[in-house]
């Protein structure tokens, strides 16, 4: 019998998965995980849509919730503590979350950096949407309207809206968790919730910016295609069967 090929650090395997429980696609990201660090496979990107869930960071408790828990969840919105960067957000229908799951030791990138790349890709995808969207010094995630940060005055300009959140783990140079990009988000559901530490934090998606209908499955098919270049990888789309 031929041994199984190894993986090729040239390549990112992206699938699109569709909608998917939060505690199912956290396990599917755990077992990614370990096979990407036994080196059974190359990196790998998961792109979904989760039903509606709060999930709690690290830096995160029920303080960071407006809205009590048992009321979310008589809503059919349930909650998750998790392990991820961060402190609360809100994932749901209409919203792109990606899983990078990347060995940044191959990718030569240090944890500032890589999610530096993970914003540079937001950001190039929603020019393709016609919105200008920026960072902010000191905040993670993408933002829109507002003044770029090399031109703010904290004290006197709005930093705009935030359209994208990150929040990411690495364990033995391995990448998990990742990023939320609202689409057609029902914004309404970040009301529940402290988002981001951030108290009456505005938000914003990719068809009110833009104005048009945009589908979940194209946006989650440019942002790959706009991380494989970044990584300097070839995007191989693979199905779920082969995860």
């Amino acid at each position: 019998m031929s041994a199984e090929p190894a993986p090729s650090n040239d390549e990112l395997r992206a699938s699109w998965l569709g909608t998917v429980g939060y505690g199912a696609a956290l396990e599917l990201q755990r077992s990614v995980l370990a096979r990407r660090k036994s080196d059974e496979i190359s990196d790998s990107l998961l792109l979904l849509e989760h039903p509606h869930v709060v999930t709690l960071g690290r830096r995160a408790d029920d303080s960071h919730l407006v809205t009590d828990r048992d009321k979310l969840i008589a809503a059919d919105v349930e909650i998750f503590e998790t392990d991820r960067g961060g402190e609360a957000t809100y994932h749901g229908p209409g919203q792109l979350v990606g899983y990078p799951i990347i060995d940044v030791r191959v990718a030569k990138l240090g944890p500032v950096t890589y999610v530096r790349m993970l914003e540079k890709s937001i950001i190039e995808t929603l020019g393709e949407y016609g919105i200008d969207a920026h960072l902010i010094d000191g905040e993670t995630g993408v933002w829109v309207d507002g003044v770029p940060d090399e031109k703010r005055d904290p004290q006197r300009n709005p930093q705009g809206k935030k359209i994208a959140a990150i929040g990411v783990r690495i364990s033995g140079g391995v990448t998990m968790h990742g990023f939320a990009l609202n689409v057609s988000t029902d914004l309404s559901y970040f009301l529940h919730i402290i988002p981001c530490g951030m108290p009456d934090l505005p938000f914003t998606s990719i068809e009110l910016e833009s104005g048009t209908s945009v589908s979940v499955s194209d946006c989650a098919t440019l942002i790959a295609g706009k991380l494989a270049t970044n990584l300097e990888r070839e995007l191989i789309w693979t199905e779920a069967a082969e995860l």
